[in-house]
This record gives C-alpha cells, sequence and structure tokens, in this order.
C-alpha cells in the first residue's frame, strides 16, 4: 500500500451499541502519513445505522465488529450499508484511501464489495467500488482509494467529503454467506493514487529494436535459462550454451520491467548466430500475457552462420470453434484456438534447442519487431462472395452522396455500449466518397434531442433497423479504424425480427434462434493490426453465451484500409480479412433471423485504455458496404422494408 510503514497498533474498542447501530473495533493505526489514520466511524458511533438490502441480510454488532449473515434468496448483490442516522454524510476527506478489515465467517468462499457512493444520480454512477475474495475461514483486508475501482483503476472522481453510505456487498448464492467486518479506517493523503504494478508497464521499443548488440541490458534481469542450458553477454549479443541431452534447454530474454508493447507491429524477427562447431536447429517461440505464439522452426544453422528468424503474430491455423460450443453442460469455448499472442504484451522471446546428443551453443545477435511487406489483396475482393454459387447483390452503399440514405439507415439509437457519449447526426459525415463516424469532445445532446441527456463526448452512428435485413448472405465492408485512444469501432449484424414482435428488445433478442455477429470489433488500445470477431447469443443475463477470438491479426491495404467479410450460411459462420479466411464456426445454433447492418464507435470496450481529448477527433471511415445473397437461401423478409418508417 503506498506511503504506509510497516508496524501497526491494536486501538481500543467502541463501546456496544444498540443492535441497529454500531459496535465496532477500532485498529491499524497507520503510520507515515500526513494526516494519521483514523477510523472511519471514530467519535461518531452512536450517529450510525446498518441497514441491511433486504430480509436476507441479517447484522450483528458485538465486541469484535459486525458479523453479517446472507441466506439464499432472490437478492442479486445482498448487502449492508452504514449510514448516518442524522442523514449528514461521512466526511473523509483529509484522507485517500478507506480500508476495510473482512473475515470470512463462512463455509464457501466469499466475493465481498466495499463501495463508497455519493448523492448523486445513480445513472451517473457516482461510486468507487473494490472487491475482496476470501476462502472460508480467511481473513483480508480491502483497499478503496478515492477515484479509483476494480483493481484501482480509475473511476468515478468521488468526493470523499461527501460519502452518503457506506456499502458491503456480496452476490447472490444458493448457499448461505456470512462475513465480519472487524475494522474500517481513513488513511493516506488527499489526491492519492495507487503504487503501480510492474507488470503494467509497457515499453515500446525505439524504431524496430527490441534488442542488439549495442543495448544496454540488465543481465540478471532479462535472460534466464532452463533445463542446464547457460548464457552470458558476449560482444556479439547474448551467448546460450545447451548441453546435450534429452530435456530440451531454452534461452529466455525479457524486458527489465513489465512487458514489450510491440502493437505497432505483426511479426518479430530474431537473428541468431550458430558460434559452435556444430550444426544447430532452434526452435523460437514468444509468449506474452494471453499466452504463447506458434512455435518456429527455422531449419538448420550451420557453424558460424547467421540466420533471421521471423516469428508471427498471425496464427499458422485459423481460429474455429468447437461445434458443440454452448450446449448444455458445455462451454462457449473449444475448438482450435488461433493464436494467443498478445502484441501489446509481450513477455519473454525463447530460443530452445531440443533433444540434442551433444553441446551447441547460439548468440542472440537482435530482435526486432516490424512489419511483413503489405499484403496482395484477391481479384474478387469486392466484386462478389468468397465462394462458388449462384448470388446477387442485395445491398449496396458507396457513400457517394452528401448525407447518409434515409431509406436505408438511421443515424439516431439508443446507446447502450459506452453511456458516456452523443449520437448525433452531425457526426455523421459523408466525404469524398466515404462515411465518416467521427468521435470528439463535444457537448451535445444525445440524438439530437434537446429533450435528452447531454454528454461531453459526441459520436456518429449507422444502422439499418427497421428499414433493411437480410437472413445469411456474404457481408462486407472496407474500412478504415481510428486510433485514437480508447475507442471501440465495430461493424456487426443484430437481430430484427420486424415490428410484429413488439418492443425493440424482443425484435433484437439474440435468444430464441437470434445471435449478434460482430464481424470486425476492435479496441484501439490493441494497436492497429488486431481484431475481434464474436457470435453471442442466448441473451446478455446470465444464460449468455458468447465465442470468438480477439486475436485476429491483419495488415491494413496500403491505404489503412482493411476489408472485412462474414459469410453466413445454415449451421455456419465465416469471418474474411482482406480475402483471407481466418475464422469460422459450425454449429446447429447458427442464427437463423433476418438481421440488420450496425457501425458504431463508442469509447470504452472491455480491454480499452482511456481516452485521450489531445487525440480527437477521430473517424471511423468507411469506403463501401455490399451485401450478396445465395439464391436458394432468399427469403420474403430480405431487403429494404416499404414504406421505411421515419427515423
Amino acid at each position: 500500500m503506498r506511503g504506509r510503514k510497516p508496524g501497526f497498533s491494536l486501538m481500543k474498542h467502541f463501546s456496544a451499541l444498540t443492535a441497529v447501530c454500531l459496535a465496532f473495533p477500532v485498529a491499524l493505526h497507520a503510520q507515515g502519513f500526513g494526516v494519521p489514520a483514523k477510523p472511519v466511524f471514530e467519535g461518531e458511533a452512536e450517529n450510525i445505522q446498518l441497514k441491511p438490502s433486504s430480509a436476507q441480510v441479517t447484522a450483528e454488532a458485538g465486541g469484535e465488529g459486525i458479523t453479517v449473515r446472507i441466506t439464499p434468496g432472490e437478492d442479486g448483490y445482498p448487502g449492508l450499508s452504514l449510514v448516518k442516522k442524522d442523514g449528514t454524510p461521512f466526511d473523509l476527506s483529509k484522507h485517500g484511501h478507506v480500508e476495510a478489515k473482512i473475515a470470512n465467517t463462512g463455509t464457501k468462499q466469499l466475493a465481498l464489495g466495499l463501495r463508497l457512493d455519493n448523492p448523486d444520480d445513480w445513472k451517473n454512477n457516482p461510486y468507487n467500488t473494490e472487491n475482496i475474495y476470501l476462502k472460508p475461514g480467511e481473513t483480508g483486508v480491502v483497499n478503496l482509494i478515492f477515484g479509483h475501482s476494480y483493481g484501482k483503476k480509475k473511476s468515478y472522481p468521488l468526493k470523499p467529503e461527501n460519502i452518503s453510505q457506506i456499502l458491503f456487498f456480496a452476490t447472490k448464492s444458493e448457499a448461505e454467506q456470512s462475513f465480519r467486518i472487524e475494522s474500517m479506517i481513513a488513511a493516506g493523503t488527499p489526491g492519492e493514487l495507487p503504487a503501480i504494478d510492474p507488470a503494467t508497464i509497457r515499453v515500446k521499443p525505439v524504431g524496430e529494436v527490441v534488442y542488439d548488440a549495442s543495448s544496454k541490458i540488465n543481465a540478471e534481469k532479462q535472460i534466464d535459462t532452463w533445463n542446464k542450458a547457460t548464457a552470458s553477454v558476449v560482444p556479439d549479443g547474448i551467448r546460450a550454451v545447451y548441453p546435450g541431452g534429452k530435456e530440451t534447454g531454452s534461452l529466455v530474454f525479457r524486458p527489465e520491467q513489465g512487458r514489450w508493447d510491440l502493437s505497432q507491429s505483426l511479426q518479430v524477427v530474431v537473428k541468431l548466430k550458430n558460434d559452435g562447431a556444430t550444426a544447430v536447429s532452434p526452435n523460437i517461440r514468444l509468449e506474452s500475457n494471453g499466452g504463447p505464439s506458434d512455435t518456429i522452426d527455422g531449419g538448420t544453422l550451420a557453424p558460424g552462420e547467421s540466420k533471421e528468424f521471423v516469428v508471427p503474430f498471425v496464427a499458422k491455423e485459423m481460429w474455429v470453434g468447437a461445434k458443440d460450443a454452448g450446449e448444455k453442460g458445455k462451454k462457449a469455448t473449444g475448438g482450435q484456438p488461433g493464436t494467443k499472442i498478445t502484441s501489446d504484451a509481450i513477455s519473454a522471446v525463447i530460443v530452445a534447442v531440443p533433444n540434442i546428443d551433444s553441446e551447441r551453443s547460439l548468440v542472440l545477435q537482435s530482435v526486432k519487431a516490424n512489419l511483413p511487406p503489405s499484403p496482395e489483396l484477391p481479384e474478387w475482393l469486392g466484386k462478389k462472395p468468397p465462394v462458388e454459387g449462384e448470388w446477387g447483390m442485395t445491398f449496396e452503399d458507396n457513400f457517394d452522396g452528401t448525407s447518409p440514405d434515409a431509406a436505408k439507415w438511421n443515424v439516431h439509437a439508443e446507446n447502450y455500449w459506452d453511456k458516456a457519449s452523443a449520437f448525433s447526426k452531425d457526426n455523421l459525415l459523408m466525404d469524398g466518397g466515404f462515411a465518416k463516424l467521427r468521435y470528439e469532445r463535444k457537448s451535445s445532446h444525445h440524438n439530437d434531442d434537446p429533450k435528452a441527456k447531454k454528454f461531453d463526448y459526441t459520436t456518429g452512428f449507422l444502422d439499418t433497423y427497421g428499414k433493411w435485413t437480410q437472413r445469411y448472405g456474404y457481408f462486407e465492408t472496407r474500412a478504415k479504424l481510428p486510433t485514437s485512444p480508447g475507442l471501440w469501432p465495430a461493424f456487426w449484424l443484430m437481430p430484427d425480427r420486424g415490428a410484429a414482435a413488439g418492443e425493440k428488445w424482443k425484435r433484437q433478442d439474440t435468444g430464441n434462434g437470434g445471435m449478434e455477429f460482430d464481424i470486425i470489433e476492435h479496441l484501439t488500445r490493441w494497436g492497429p493490426y488486431r481484431y475481434n470477431v464474436a457470435m453471442h447469443w442466448d441473451g446478455y443475463g446470465k444464460e449468455h453465451k458468447a465465442i470468438g477470438s480477439s486475436n485476429i491479426y491483419v495488415q491494413p491495404d496500403k491505404d489503412g484500409f482493411v476489408t472485412v467479410g462474414l459469410l453466413w450460411l445454415p449451421g455456419s459462420a465465416t469471418y474474411y480479412f482482406n480475402g483471407v479466411e481466418l475464422a469460422r464456426w459450425e454449429t446447429d445454433r447458427m442464427s437463423a433471423i433476418q438481421s440488420h447492418l450496425m457501425y458504431t464507435l463508442p469509447q470504452g470496450g472491455w480491454d480499452n485504455n482511456a481516452v485521450d481529448d489531445k487525440q480527437l477527433p477521430a473517424d471511423f471511415v468507411i469506403d463501401y458496404v455490399r451485401v450478396w445473397q445465395r439464391k436458394d437461401l432468399a427469403t420474403d423478409g430480405d431487403g429494404l422494408k416499404s414504406p421505411a418508417p421515419a427515423p
């Protein structure tokens, strides 16, 4: 914990109170801060009220703290709030964090959240939360730094002088849960920041060079060996000696701290020299937070020979989903995973020499991260589907006008994704044969409605909901994705059963045979070459299932565009990037519901960084969208709706 010195002393207990008030031991006085730590409720015990979230929760104050018992039931997040009886807030403004000592007094693992609230509209998420996970009988401390949540990530800018409630909450469980709050203190200094986790540090190389003989390295931290291999720094690199034997000897080269961020690259080129007297056949792979790259067997190096070995991020074999994924008792995973490498978090280069009968030696001369030559695009791209059959084009927009075609497109909708951005027709620009969804720091009313909520960020939006749908076919777009941090562009399909199905959520239900198709989904933190494809079904609640890959690596064309397509057929979905098949799933659960097109550009996502206002505005540029249908799969529900409903 930042700023804390070792050595705590147990302080006196509060006096016992009535059943609805707090009896709390004051503990863990912290040293080393400008303002000493203090119990959150010091001097106010008589003014504290315990408020269970439902009848499932009971709380009892005693000499050891507050014991909370939770019986099974329908409460999604059963817990206990601590508030002041007189309605005044807790003022923790002299400190930077709070921490609570918790004991799991139950028989099952406990997942417990500590939340501090400001008295603001709950829709604005005016709280900070941290979690602790405890085994039965285990005691631990949950620490919440103001302005941070869920692993000390930057969050809502909590006002510590105006805390309306302190909440401890568990999760819904079929078993009884119980825990004891043994102490709670406020400590640290105002504006306190989390300590930096060394594993989160990202090191970007200058130019292509990750390492060469001129690089300054910390041999103790950066060089390791496995299975009796040895290594030393020599004038022309790092020399590894591999003894003979059945075990595979390995040289491991790491960043000095954190991970290498090689997200501006698509491959690592490792140069090795055989400085021994015997030929050697090395294997090379990369390790990352996501998992390993493919292992490259580059052939044999003769004595004295130097050679460059290319380790691509692109998988040798494409991603293939398991046919039974998501079936009863089956996880929505499995199949052929493609690659697991995450290019922004490379943790090691490993040079292995397997199963040798006598000593070999290699010198690691350099490690570089770069791009392969620009890809050659197939002639059929943009002209027809990638498979044979009797196909006809059913939808095309080249965005040659000055405004979107109102018979095809909506520019307004609800924002279910980031809840931080307004949609505006003014942020859908038509220029030079392109449609541009522009994301910028601009205050706007959502959907250009002066009665709607106002947001600090504004983005563009396009979809064909209620105006055009198709079941099955080949769906293709050519687009250039933004590079500004924190953005989440996507081209995707959602079900649309038509007006007769009722409310929008029923029309777009991904259950009952429906499915969300993410044809290309991108988080700009990943760099310009890594993408996600996915399918989601059975709703977005507890039955939600999803399958796909977030490690699809592709090099855009010479103009910075990537062309992506989905071939959706009965029982199968196949994804193409620049005309190359990179992902496929075959299943009896494949969607059989009419679907519409969507282009979105919110901020956020599940693995992104923060938006940088200095790098805005940023554009998601769409060159064209084209859709084909196979004649034998066409239905009356395909195509434009007539008359088109008003936007």
